[in-house]
């Protein structure tokens, strides 16, 4: 009986001491140890591009090298249906296009520099009024025979001039195609390059850099925009054989260009044509008297009408150039000057009664 009663009482204290413990305090766990953490090294800033100090003057594009007293190089090109595509003209800084005989159009690419432009061609020949656009920028001009009108011009007038038919120009600075000479045709075969003509232009005796003093006068910004009225889509109609269309490309901020139904290709790379700025500009223009090919008289020098287009926005301007060694002017309506916007320019040379048309949609 003790034995139990001594077992009976060993359990109750047990039980007792397990409940007082179980009501009481919970213990205090330690707290962890706080990770310090380290202060984020800061990323070191990235140096800023470096602004060039130049620019090309016929663009307002900023460049490594001053190119502004160099003499621009002019290069006359065929613009035959047959005979495209053309080669270089993405890389030139102007593209004037003018009405030649027969319904035809030629075209006066203008670069700054040659430097990796490629192939340039193919090249044609020259008439007076192509004369008046390159004396008026003061560049070399190069071409593939000339009108005798503008053969005796450029002895009068003292152009520089450097022509494929004569002198040693032929298999150097300029060469044939052969697949062009075979397929096209041996007037539409020449060619010339940037490479060509960079390594061959310092065996030249003429002179290469501007008259002192010599400025070109057009003024740019980073934005050409006018305060004008929409113009998504520029038609021009030089004759019932060539129409040229602009269409406003916003993702780009510049005029695709399209001729003969089709995008006009650079051929060195296959791609569509583009440009900043488009000009139209209006003049009288008229058959050459006594000229047995029906060459034309394109009156550039004096004053007209015209219309400037940049950022798919167009506004009229007045043109002036008051002699054949004289730039081009462009004013707005009110006499002050246009501002372009930087980059290239395609100035299209039309009849006073030829036909544009300005969209404010793309079609």
């Amino acid at each position: 009986m003790r034995t139990k009663r001594t077992l009976a009482l060993l359990l109750s204290a047990l039980t007792l001491t397990l409940l007082v413990a179980g009501c009481g305090e919970k213990a205090e766990q330690p707290s962890p140890t706080p990770t310090e953490t380290a202060e984020p090294t800061p990323s070191p800033s990235p140096t800023p591009e470096p602004t060039p100090q130049y620019v090309n003057p016929l663009t307002g594009m900023p460049q490594e090298t001053d190119t502004s007293q160099e003499r621009p190089i002019a290069i006359m090109l065929n613009n035959l249906k047959k005979a495209t595509p053309q080669y270089g003209v993405s890389q030139a800084d102007l593209i004037y296009e003018v009405p030649a005989e027969g319904g035809i159009t030629r075209m006066l690419a203008v670069f700054q520099s040659v430097e990796g432009v490629g192939d340039i061609g193919s090249v044609r020949s020259t008439r007076t009024y192509y004369l008046d656009l390159a004396q008026g920028l003061d560049a070399v001009l190069l071409h593939a025979g000339a009108s005798w009108q503008a053969s005796e011009a450029i002895k009068e007038r003292g152009v520089t001039s450097v022509d494929c038919l004569t002198g040693s120009y032929e298999g150097t600075l300029f060469w044939r195609d052969p697949e062009r000479r075979k397929n096209v045709g041996f007037e539409h075969s020449v060619f010339t390059s940037g490479e060509k003509i960079t390594s061959l232009w310092p065996t030249y005796k003429f002179r290469k850099e501007h008259n002192e003093g010599y400025t070109y006068e057009m003024e740019f910004a980073d934005d050409g925009t006018p305060d004008g009225a929409a113009a998504l889509r520029i038609t021009v109609r030089f004759s019932s054989y060539k129409t040229g269309v602009f269409t406003y490309d916003a993702e780009s901020g510049r005029y695709l260009i399209e001729q003969y139904g089709a995008p006009y290709v650079d051929g060195n790379t296959g791609e569509q044509v583009g440009v900043t700025n488009v000009l139209v500009l209006r003049t009288e223009i008229g058959a050459l008297e006594n000229d047995y090919y029906g060459r034309l008289d394109v009156d550039l020098v004096g004053s007209g009408e015209g219309f400037y287009a940049c950022g798919g926005k167009y506004v009229d301007i007045v043109w002036s150039k008051d002699s054949p060694d004289d730039q081009f002017v462009y004013t707005l309506e009110d006499g002050s000057p246009v501002v372009f916007g930087r980059g290239t320019s395609y100035i299209n040379i039309i009849s006073k009664t030829a036909e544009t048309t300005i969209g404010d949609a793309v079609s």
